[in-house]
């Protein structure tokens, strides 16, 4: 299977429009067209359907495997490029926003680095793929264990460390003077859901939505009473409005942070690695 061909057909159902994937691809939409039709002659089924433009159950099918195929070869690319070429002269950092803490803050250089702030999920294709010399992840885990990160391609992963969680309540909430909660105390609860910042809760039953990476926006939305939200203790306790409550111990869980480098990784990528994970006890 031809992955020019794999690409261009997974822009054009994204973007619902062959007009709309040529420009964004540099071709014509003849050639996209042209690109559809091989695709689907290869596999001797239709994948997208034109009026409207979307996928077939066939190319839903074939775009569960097409993203992390092509992942797979942009992140071969990018190692094999890391081993020819010299060291970049800026770094360029992929962070989510829970994990842009002290640590980081202290051991980023004064100049020549890139701090770019994504979703946890975006952050190790970002690395994998080659767009960001590192990557920081956080996630809740338990204590000691590895976040459960996608297979996107082989990455060096450290962790930097542990930190208690709190939940963040509006200041009139009945639970907002404990010493500690359990999340089975708030099975009923409604919850904000956040995946470019908070830490995911399954079974939380969501209030709002928000779809943004600025953490103090997002603590704002549960100090107003719109939804509970899980973060690291520190965030929520320097949050400036609402309650913190630290979550209870017992089942534990913890906010962890890591480190993402790929195999190759040299110059001042590999100095501010070493600086962040000097002295950590948690390493994977």
């Amino acid at each position: 299977m031809d992955p020019h061909l794999l690409r261009t057909f997974v822009a054009v159902a994204r973007l619902a429009s062959f007009s709309a994937a040529a420009r964004e691809l540099g071709y014509t939409q003849s050639a996209v067209s042209q690109h559809i039709a091989a695709l689907e002659g290869d596999l001797r089924t239709e994948l997208l359907t034109r009026r409207p433009v979307a996928p077939t159950p066939a190319g839903d099918r074939l775009l569960e495997h097409a993203g992390p195929l092509l992942l797979r070869l942009d992140a071969a690319r990018a190692d094999v490029l890391r081993l020819a070429a010299a060291p970049p002269a800026r770094l360029t950092l992929a962070a989510s926003p829970l994990a842009v803490g002290p640590r980081l803050l202290e051991a980023l250089p004064a100049t020549g680095v890139t701090l770019r702030v994504l979703p946890p999920a975006e952050v190790p294709a970002a690395v994998a793929a080659g767009d960001c010399d590192l990557g920081l992840v956080d996630g809740p885990a338990s204590p000691s264990d590895p976040l459960r990160l996608p297979d996107v391609a082989p990455l060096t992963v450290t962790g930097l460390g542990e930190e208690e969680l709190a939940v963040l309540f509006p200041a009139g909430h009945p639970f907002a003077g404990r010493a500690a909660v359990r999340l089975d105390d708030l099975t009923d609860a409604r919850w904000l859901d956040a995946p470019g910042v908070g830490l995911p809760l399954t079974a939380a039953r969501a209030a709002v939505r928000y779809e943004g990476t600025d953490v103090r926006a997002l603590c704002a939305l549960a100090a107003a009473g719109h939804g509970l939200v899980l973060l690291p203790r520190r965030v929520a306790e320097a949050a400036g409005a609402g309650s913190a409550v630290p979550l209870a111990a017992v089942p534990r869980l913890v906010h962890r942070t890591e480190l993402l480098a790929p195999g190759s990784s040299s110059g001042a990528a590999a100095a501010l690695a070493a600086r962040l994970a000097a002295g950590s006890p948690y390493d994977s």
